[in-house]
């Protein structure tokens, strides 16, 4: 599979993508030069675009040169452009390099660029050539103004994207790229948003490269927009939710839900890109923010129960693991948070069985993070420690821990509450399980989930008293719920 060029960035006005890195691509390490040496300081400054040292006449020249190309081909053969020749991909390579400089960017769009690159697309039978073509205006739309501009021309984003559908990796690529910008601007993301929905073919579309492709920069980028788009419209989601084959959907023998592809898409980056996998299963999270996602995924022939698997063995085998410093919890949490906020879910809705590993695994995140509060500073008045200061603010702001932290706190409760005494005697058995693990757990516990934390102890008395006795003595908690909850007022 081809290779592809590096996404855009946050910050709009520093966003790039290069075009040197496809495999038939000459080296690229420079944009055209400016005119030659020795010509009137007027004509230079005339010629140039912007403040760039770069060529108005270059750029004119390499464009009408395309469409010059373009049209002869179909006047020849009745038939778009099939091969792009060396030299003009390497001068529009240069063209995608140079609409990096926002000054490029609008002077492009002065010059009609996106229709001059609309007509090639619609015209190219060359993967190529649609490629840098998108890649221009992907490199284009990473500043506002001509965002707007571009979103504002509807044909061009029609066809944009019916490009989802097609076969091509570079080129879907480059498509994701630009619509994942163009959403992300608040301005022009409800026209996208409208014009999404209403090309039917986008879900099936989006469903068929997560479940085909193993191209982990194309699976981000799709999932990075599939993200994108249930985040900003819950009623596109909704309607993906509920999606069927429609007469143009390539597989609908084999049609797959969003739900399913996402977890398919999950399951191929899990050990390929923990970045990757983290935006999947932050779109698998907002599915089961409205009821329609839920039941897509407990119902008949739903995905929920392969879901909740796969999710046990993320957390039970990748992440906190017997022996990882308490600071691996801030390393992990971007993918921990999602998971146990799917696993609760899941467990509220299938009742699956509740492995040793997974109950063993939340245990540990509460103990992880009540060592690394534990670690934080005491907060003295006049304390002039500014980093150890900077750590206690950065804590108490981080809704991200503090999110994972209570879904864990719920999903062991409810956990707790139904654990048959089997289970519990054989987690007081596992030698990473200290006493001290035990311990930050009851203390994460109370005193919002006495109950589970009550019905803890009551079989702890049972079936490992010295341990019973123990928490019993440190929280003043009973094995009787009156005498509980006034020790505890």
């Amino acid at each position: 599979m081809m290779d592809h060029k590096e996404s855009c960035t946050e910050e709009v006005d520093d966003d790039e993508s290069s075009s040197s890195s496809h495999p038939d691509s000459p080296e690229m390490d420079r944009n055209p030069s400016p005119p030659p040496e020795g010509a009137e300081e007027s004509v230079e400054e005339a010629d140039a675009i912007g403040s760039t040292v770069y060529s108005k006449h270059w750029l004119f020249s390499t464009l009408t040169r395309l469409i010059e190309m373009v049209t002869e081909q179909v006047s020849e053969q009745g038939e778009g452009l099939e091969e792009l020749s060396e030299e003009l991909e390497d001068e529009l390579c240069k063209v995608w390099d140079m609409a990096m400089d926002k000054d490029v960017a609008s002077f492009l769009q002065e010059f009609k660029a996106p229709d001059i690159l609309l007509g090639v697309i619609a015209k190219s039978h060359c993967p190529r050539l649609t490629e840098i073509c998108v890649g221009i205006l992907g490199n284009m739309s990473c500043f506002h103004d001509t965002c707007v501009s571009l979103s504002q021309n509807a044909d061009l984003c029609a066809v944009l994207i019916l490009l989802l559908g097609d076969s091509d990796p570079p080129t879907l690529l480059e498509t994701c790229r630009l619509l994942v910008t163009c959403v992300s601007q608040p301005d022009v993301a409800p026209m996208w948003m409208e014009r999404i929905q209403q090309q039917s073919a986008t879900c099936s579309n989006l469903c068929f490269i997560m479940r085909s492709s193993t191209n982990v920069e194309l699976l981000m980028k799709v999932g990075e927009l599939v993200d994108k788009l249930f985040d900003e419209d819950e009623g596109l989601m909704k309607s993906w939710l509920s999606e069927l084959p429609s007469e143009s959907d390539r597989d609908k023998d084999t049609h797959q839900d969003i739900t399913s592809s996402l977890l398919e898409a999950a399951i191929q980056l899990r050990k390929e890109s923990p970045e990757a996998l983290e935006v999947y299963l932050h779109a698998l999270q907002l599915l089961t923010t409205v009821h329609e996602g839920v039941q897509s995924l407990v119902s008949d022939g739903g995905c929920g129960e392969a879901l909740w698997r796969f999710l046990c063995e993320v957390v039970c085998e990748d992440l906190c693991q017997p022996g990882d410093p308490p600071l691996i919890l801030q390393e992990q949490k971007a993918l921990l948070a999602p998971a146990v906020a799917l696993l609760s879910v899941l467990h509220n809705s299938l009742q699956t069985d509740i492995s040793l590993s997974l109950v063993c695994s939340l245990l540990r995140i509460l103990y992880l993070h009540t060592e690394n509060q534990q670690s934080l500073p005491n907060g003295e008045q006049g304390s002039r420690d500014g980093q150890k200061e900077g750590v206690r603010d950065e804590e108490d702001k981080d809704v991200q821990l503090q999110v994972l932290v209570e879904m864990a706190v719920e999903l062991l409760s409810t956990i707790l509450t139904d654990l048959p005494k089997d289970i519990i005697s054989e987690l007081v058995k596992q030698d990473d399980l200290t006493e001290k693990i035990w311990m930050s757990a009851f203390k994460n516990l109370l005193p919002q989930n006495i109950t589970a934390a009550q019905r803890l102890v009551s079989t702890l008395s049972e079936v490992e008293p010295k341990l019973a006795d123990i928490l019993k003595k440190e929280y003043s908690i009973s094995s009787e719920p009156d005498q509980t909850r006034l020790e505890l007022a």
